[in-house]
């Protein structure tokens, strides 16, 4: 029989032949329940054309020339005056012969040139006369180098023939660099000289070094000096950085057990003068992440303007401290007078930089937040960005562009911003090109054309490849949401164009062939190994994708449901290879979502066709956004060690729960809070369980549940579509973690036939009605026959069993009247009419034992 789309669309939503209709309710407006806005924000900006000339950051002031051209092939004559720059020409063939490159900076010179006034600030000429470069200091001057190395590097400068440019260039923002300040494994100490030098390159003039994980950092050990080894390693970190012109500050997170006394202070300041000994020239306190009598800001800051005074201004050439308050986010900090950024304000020495880091922890750089952080602690903040960080979601690699950042702000609204990366630090620089970019030269920042740029830059030789892997590597599938695969379009399977069927079956091919196309073409080896896992689960979604949309056209032919099922089976994911994909995610916003709509909608459709009526599946429903990601499955796979995760912190009225599909007798609901029963502080502490016909008017069930990881409740039946869990009064602010939510449980005595196995509650999965729902069958399983079924239609899975399984049909004796073997994952058994049990006998899998009625 050939069932066209739309006929099978209908299938799915109930047909009447050997059980009651089911049918799926469209018109609830689930958007009236939701309390934040469900859609991610798109990328700003636009790809550009650079016409061949590459520069990152972007310059204040450009002009080219393209016309005429200055020709260096003969090498450079390099006049550096100030002789400050001997090791940072290394890209120049120096020729004593050839043009003239005079490079030189300070104040005098850097005015008569109309340099800014600013650090870092610099003018570049390329002209008939040569090559000049100017800086408001060195650093400026450096930076002079860094723009002149990325021109020669840039497709305009094919065989050293230089366009006539002039650039006047300065930053924005005086801090703009990096926060090695995640949770996890710390950067190896290769991967920082790497990312040292990046720094230098793009103009990022900071690297704080605080490790959570480093124990010389933190606690325990914040009051010993580093080992040998260590502190050899720090040494030369410091003297990478000085190569670099960028500004290596150390920091120390005392806050968890430090004492207030004098002893501790000692402590503080010998360590300080350890890594003075070591070249350190700049320090930062971090109180963040804390309990206890550490969080007091009033000690905070006796501390903090003691040693401004004892040890920062008593060295002579030490920066201004910085401090990462424990009060860090709008989110948990008081805002009256009494709170601590107001303590800080009030007291702290003005020139302590303080951080921040905006209304969460994970954040947008707003003018809001902004303003009122800095009322209270009455300075321009320096804004701690966590992006592109993972160490809240470490399945995850962050490659999408750098956007959030409030293009308005200038040094008056925040006096830097660092980066607080991933702990795959190569994986962190093509955010870090974008960090870099919008630090230097905020209004003109263009996110999109800056990831566009980057990706050409960090892999030129594999930039398709890596494009398309970056691109649906974007999203956190978490509270702090990125937009991912924007220029993919996904469909369900009851309504597409062939236009858009051809335009995805095509990005699945291309995703299946990234991880050789990465592997042929990237030549940095120390990336490809950071992302190799990523990279191989990203190339087997690019199949299973490919191979669904195949499926989709055996599905929409019907004609052969043997074909169509073990096809299926087949493009399912094994549990090792849910653990697999769940362990490096790529695909999160549209790619693996199509893949199992598409695979549950083929299934649900199958199923109908072949029972008569819809399937019993629940859809997660929630006033968290991140429901609408594929985690919220994680609820209904009957595994306790998983969970859905709001990803944002919760508030009053926040709710959590299933839509049934259709309105029927509720009669016990089973719900596991958090990620765990014992301590896990993910969860509503206050809260009622309640459910509602047409999810407007609710009935509570539980009205006043206090502190109750383990929910659970039976009693006279209601008429409801929708149950859920809703957060009363509390003063919770974490995530919210639900492991299992179940409605009306399938259980052995409601079957109404006996069963005989040895996991019988297991053995319910293959009749529940849920083609999601499997059983792994072992040994024997025998079920009695209903009076009117004629028939069964086998669901399993037997594409990895070679043995296949023995149906037998048993008399009222127990004798055997008929025996087959097995091994295909679809089979149509047809009963004998002596026929009152059947006896499946082997190993497989089954979906679903589909009862076929006279």
């Amino acid at each position: 029989m050939v069932i066209s789309r739309k006929v099978m669309a209908a299938l799915a939503a109930g047909v009447l032949t050997c059980g009651h209709v089911a049918a799926q309710e469209v018109d609830f407006d689930l958007s009236s329940q939701r309390s934040e806005s469900q859609d991610v924000l798109p990328v700003p900006g636009k790809k550009l054309d650079h016409q061949g000339l590459v520069i990152n950051p972007v310059p204040h002031q450009l002009t080219v020339d393209r016309n005429t051209r200055l020709d260096v092939t003969g090498g450079l004559r390099i006049i550096d005056k100030q002789e400050k720059f001997a090791e940072d020409f290394g890209f120049i063939a120096a020729s004593k012969k050839g043009v003239k490159l005079t490079i030189d900076f300070g104040t005098k010179v850097a005015s008569k040139q109309g340099v800014k006034a600013v650090s870092g600030a610099y003018v570049l000429t390329i002209d008939k006369k040569g090559i000049v470069i100017t800086g408001y200091d060195e650093q400026g001057a450096f930076y002079g180098i860094q723009t002149l190395k990325q021109i020669m590097e840039s497709p305009v400068a094919a065989e050293d023939n230089l366009p006539y440019i002039t650039i006047n260039d300065y930053p924005d923002l005086p801090n703009r660099g990096v926060v090695e300040g995640f949770y996890g494994t710390p950067w190896s100490h290769e991967v920082r000289m790497s990312l040292i030098d990046f720094y230098g390159k793009f103009k990022l003039n900071s690297y704080l070094y605080g490790p959570k994980d480093d124990p010389y950092h933190s606690c325990p050990n914040w009051r010993l000096p580093y080992p040998e080894k260590e502190a050899a390693n720090i040494k030369e970190l410091i003297q990478a950085c000085r190569r670099n012109r960028v500004n290596f500050v150390w920091a120390i997170h005392p806050g968890q057990d430090i004492k207030w006394n004098e002893e501790d202070y000692q402590n503080l300041v010998n360590k300080f003068n350890w890594m003075y000994d070591l070249g350190v020239r700049s320090f930062a306190i971090f109180f963040d992440d804390i309990s206890g009598e550490g969080t007091n800001p009033v000690k905070q800051v006796e501390l903090l303007n003691r040693l401004n005074t004892d040890f920062v201004k008593a060295k002579g050439d030490v920066s201004s401290l910085v401090v990462c308050p424990t009060d860090y986010s709008k989110l948990w900090a008081n805002p009256t007078p009494q709170g601590s950024l107001a303590i800080y304000g009030n007291t702290l020495d003005p020139s302590v930089q303080v951080f921040w880091t905006g209304d969460v922890v994970c954040s947008d750089l707003t003018k809001e937040t902004q303003d009122w952080v800095n009322s209270r602690i009455k300075r321009p903040a320096y804004f701690w960005w966590n992006y592109p960080v993972t160490d809240y979601v470490r399945h995850i690699l962050l490659q999408g562009p750098v956007y959030g950042l409030n293009t308005s702000l200038t040094a008056n609204d925040l006096c830097g911003i660092a980066s607080n990366p991933m702990e795959h630090g190569e994986a962190s620089k093509l955010a870090l090109y974008g960090v870099a970019d919008y630090a230097w030269n905020t209004a003109n920042y263009n996110a999109l054309d800056n990831w566009e740029r980057g990706l050409e830059v960090l892999v030129p030789q594999a930039k398709d490849a890596y494009r398309t892997f970056a691109i649906h590597s974007s999203d956190t599938e978490n509270g702090y949401r990125r937009d991912e695969s924007w220029e993919t379009e996904t469909f369900r399977i009851s309504n597409y164009t062939d236009a858009q069927y051809q335009a995805l079956l095509k990005e699945f091919e291309k995703v299946e062939k990234v991880p050789a196309e990465m592997e042929a073409g990237c030549t940095n080896k120390g990336l490809l190994k950071e992302l190799n896992p990523w990279l191989q689960e990203f190339g087997k979604l690019g199949t299973r994708g490919k191979n669904a949309m195949m499926l989709i056209k055996l599905y929409e032919d019907g004609s052969d449901n043997n074909a169509f099922w073990n096809k299926y089976v087949e493009n399912l994911m094994s549990e090792d290879d849910k653990k697999a994909y769940n362990a490096h995610k790529s695909g999160t916003m549209k790619l693996q979502p199509f893949y199992e709509h598409a695979m549950d909608d083929m299934a649900y459709g199958f199923y109908t066709k072949l029972a008569g009526k819809y399937p019993k599946v629940s859809r997660a429903i929630s006033s968290f956004a991140t429901i609408r990601s594929t985690s919220n499955k994680l609820m209904f796979d009957n595994d306790s060690t998983t969970f859905y995760t709001s990803g944002t912190a919760q508030k009053e009225g926040d709710w959590i729960g299933v839509d049934l599909g259709y309105v029927e007798d509720v009669k016990e609901v089973s719900i596991l809070q958090g990620r765990n029963s014992v301590d896990d502080v993910d969860y509503f502490d206050h809260a009622v369980l309640e459910c509602s016909a047409d999810g407007k008017t609710w009935t509570a069930l539980l009205p006043d549940l206090d502190k109750q990881y383990v929910i659970h409740w039976t009693g006279e039946p209601v008429k409801a579509r929708y149950v859920r869990l809703k957060r009363l009064d509390s003063k919770k602010t974490n995530y919210a973690a639900i492991r299992s939510f179940e409605v009306n449980p399938a259980k052995v005595e409601a079957l109404g036939f006996s069963l005989e196995t040895e996991k019988p509650t297991q053995a319910l999965y293959a009749f529940d009605e849920n083609p999601e729902t499997s059983y792994a069958q072992e040994g024997t399983l025998t079920f009695e026959i209903p009076q009117g079924v004629t028939g069964y239609t086998f669901l399993m899975n037997q594409s990895k069993q070679t043995a296949g399984i023995t149906v037998s049909q048993l008399d009222k004796k127990g004798n055997v009247i008929s025996e087959l073997a097995v091994k295909s994952s679809y089979f149509e058994l047809k009963l004998d009419k002596k026929a009152v049990k059947v006896q499946i006998t082997g190993t497989t899998e089954i979906f679903e034992l589909i009862p076929q009625c006279k």
